[in-house]
């Protein structure tokens, strides 16, 4: 079996055309290391700016893994500094202490760079999950490629980085939604550390509200007699380019969003907020989804509403996310309707 090291020095090599592209897309966030198939299952380790993050998932690091690991990136990258996130728990959230100096780098604000586009980091927050997800860089690229011009709705927004991204690239209006209000507020101070023409609304929703009021079919105060909490009134809009980028499970008053069983209850209302002749790119993390199982039910479920899906794109992550069977477990496809 090869070693620690001999797998990091194996990954680094398979990246280094990447890297040489990155930087010269002005990017310097980036995976190192993709643990499930590039050698050990369940370790991520990730460049964000100045820093590395290394993050285990089903189990705890080694005292002498993490030794080898920090003294591979002190010989390659010096220049960085490591933070080890322990994730190994079932719910995710991060479990290792850190020394006081440890956990003033971890909670330094860094400002990292994608395609141009500056965003905030910190290695830990509040929450559980990096504010920016690397393996959407792919998706991002690509809204900015359609972006000028254009109006632009975000669903499941997260930190903004779609909709930022979007402005960045010229977007003539972007409207972020997400239930987090404290995602939010990361997303807006994404967009005031870029110089943006139109700064991108943020609107503190559930997204099923949201996007059953945009899409037309309307959000009712009361379902089946019981009254629903309040929610943000909406008017009906269609967008230029919507981004769907729902998360695997989740469950709230005003619906589930199940990314194997119903993605369709998400995916109705985001077309019909879609203007005739523009552009719904949808997201599906779930591995053992079958992409193209999963386009086609897409496809069914526009004929059912009376849009026609004209073209459809795939836009796969980038080479620090490699597959083995080139079947990605992140699916993103650029549905032109």
């Amino acid at each position: 079996m090869s070693s620690l090291t001999e797998l990091l020095s194996r990954a680094a090599a398979a990246r280094a055309e990447l890297v040489a592209r990155l930087a010269a897309e002005d990017t310097n966030c980036y995976r190192l290391f993709h643990g499930s198939v590039e050698g050990v299952p369940g370790l991520t380790i990730d460049r964000y700016g100045d820093q590395i993050l290394a993050q285990s998932f089903h189990r705890s690091l080694e005292e002498a893994e993490l030794a080898e690991i920090r003294a591979y990136y002190r010989e390659t990258l010096p220049e960085l500094t490591l933070v080890y996130n322990d994730r190994s728990e079932a719910n995710s959230r991060v479990r290792n202490a850190l020394s006081l100096a440890e956990q003033a780098v971890a909670e330094q604000d860094v400002t990292i760079r994608e395609n141009g586009v500056a965003f905030h980091y910190q290695a830990r927050h509040k929450g559980q999950d990096p504010w920016l997800f690397l393996d959407l860089r792919a998706a991002r690229r690509r809204v900015m490629q359609l972006a000028d011009g254009k109006s632009v709705l975000n669903l499941f927004s997260y930190t903004c980085g779609v909709g930022v991204a979007a402005a960045k690239a010229g977007a003539s209006f972007v409207l972020n939604v997400d239930f987090s209000e404290s995602s939010l507020s990361v997303g807006r101070a994404n967009a005031k550390l870029n110089l943006l023409a139109t700064r991108p609304r943020c609107l503190h929703s559930d997204v099923f509200a949201a996007v059953r009021q945009l899409s037309g079919i309307g959000q009712p105060d009361r379902v089946r007699g019981k009254r629903m909490p309040a929610f943000p009134k909406l008017e009906p809009r269609q967008f230029d380019l919507v981004f769907l980028d729902p998360p695997r499970y989740s469950k709230s008053p005003f619906g589930v969003v199940d990314l194997v069983n119903d993605y369709q209850a998400l995916f109705k209302p985001a077309l019909l907020a879609t203007a005739p002749g523009g552009m719904l790119i949808c997201c599906n993390n779930v591995a053992e989804v079958d992409g193209d199982a999963w386009l086609e039910s897409l496809k069914r479920s526009a004929a059912k509403a009376g849009r026609e899906v004209r073209a459809a794109e795939w836009v796969a992550p980038d080479a620090d996310f490699p597959s083995t069977d080139g079947k990605h477990p992140l699916k993103i496809v650029l549905l032109s309707v």
